[in-house]
């Protein structure tokens, strides 16, 4: 059996559908689903409850964090893996089979991860990463990396010098989509309970490799949105991350000495306050925001297209908008089937309710030069959701 774990908070129609891919991904195997929630106020679970019956709810009175939550649903858990998810995200019908496979077939390893995909399908390099040893550490925040990303030595943190489509041993699994197997969770322990956000993801899949098993990456598409929280530049992030590495650089390096760990402190702090500056510059040169999307090709059924046409006409009514009829049967290749300059458009939504995730997702990542961002429109649920924000029908 597979526990699915997904922690939420306020994030009701992105969980709606990943939710919806879960679903999916888990016909033809034994699965059992828990949703989390840390005390959301826009009525997730009431919503959600109805929608997904099969869903085990764990509703907490207060925001416990991330680690704590998911360790509340592993203890709760059956399965002989444990798959922690985002509930910003969307995993192919075939995710589930595909990694369930794989650890059968690798009894020493203890996590895998997958190749996640940004909103644009480029390849997002916290798929996979190196441990943060003090030297790996100072190469990221010193940006050392950053000019030097396929180095072996100053590149460590995100290994980008491995090939992204083949299988590959990595030091760090990234939260967002964890496999996990129970018996190395319970010789090594579930998830440390100190980091509340952030950081935990890497304390456990380091003390995998202390425990003796193997941590995985696999080239199988998934999307992750990443919403505000998850924004790199913002200075909660960048903050909260630095503070995370912090807690565990003391954990596991305690025994380096304080001139070593200086140049580390003095680095949280300097990245923190340029993102927070960054921030404040942004918001001074712009006091207007697009609400949505300027431009779009619109590919799904007749049905689809009249709802979406109607969201457009309330939400954008100016914008530059195609309509196309087609289904995975008529339109395999989707937009990428059109004649257009991709570049007249900075979005493509898709009917998911004629599309499978997985093709969407493949077609996404194979846009010449990742000129569309990625949007999915169900008439089942009547919710358009973007990267950005989310629209419901009227």
């Amino acid at each position: 059996m597979l526990s699915v774990i997904i922690v939420s908070y306020n994030v009701k129609f992105y969980l709606e559908q990943c939710l919806e891919s879960v679903r999916r991904a888990s016909r033809g195997l034994r699965v059992e689903v828990f949703v989390v929630d840390n005390l959301s106020v826009d009525g997730s679970v009431a919503y959600l409850r109805e929608r997904f019956p099969e869903v085990i709810f764990i509703e907490n009175k207060e925001n416990v964090g991330f680690a704590r939550a998911n360790n509340q649903a592993i203890r709760q858990s059956e399965g002989e893996y444990v798959l922690l998810l985002n509930p910003d995200t969307i995993v192919a019908e075939d995710t589930f089979a595909r990694f369930v496979a794989f650890m059968d077939a690798h009894p020493e390893a203890g996590a895998a991860g997958a190749y996640m995909l940004n909103p644009d399908g480029t390849f997002a390099p916290e798929s996979r990463r190196g441990l943060p040893t003090p030297f790996v550490a100072f190469c990221k925040m010193s940006g050392l990396a950053a000019l030097f990303p396929k180095s072996r030595l100053l590149g460590r943190y995100y290994m980008r010098y491995l090939n992204e489509n083949e299988v590959n041993e990595i030091q760090v699994i990234s939260g967002a989509f964890m496999m996990l197997r129970r018996e190395a969770l319970d010789k090594v322990g579930f998830l440390d309970e100190d980091f509340f956000m952030y950081g935990e993801d890497i304390d456990l899949s380091f003390r995998m490799l202390k425990g003796g098993y193997k941590n995985y990456f696999l080239p199988e598409r998934m999307l992750h949105y990443k919403g505000e929280s998850t924004v790199k530049s913002s200075y909660r992030y960048v903050y909260t991350f630095y503070q995370a590495m912090r807690l565990f650089f003391r954990k596991h390096y305690s025994h380096y000495s304080f001139i070593i760990s200086l140049p580390i402190n003095m680095a949280i702090w300097a990245r923190s306050f340029m993102a927070y500056a960054g921030n404040r510059l942004r918001y001074r040169k712009s006091h207007v925001s697009v609400s949505f999307p300027m431009s779009a090709l619109v590919v799904g059924d007749a049905r689809m297209l009249d709802e979406v046409r109607s969201l457009f006409s309330v939400y954008q009514p100016k914008g530059n908008f195609r309509f196309v009829e087609g289904d995975e049967a008529t339109l395999p290749d989707g937009h990428l089937s059109l004649s257009d300059n991709f570049r007249d458009y900075n979005m493509v939504v898709y009917d998911t309710d004629h599309y499978t995730y997985r093709t969407v997702l493949a077609l996404l990542e194979r846009t010449p030069g990742n000129t569309l961002r990625i949007a999915t429109y169900s008439v089942r649920s009547g919710v358009l959701i973007t990267d950005k924000r989310v629209y419901r029908r009227m």
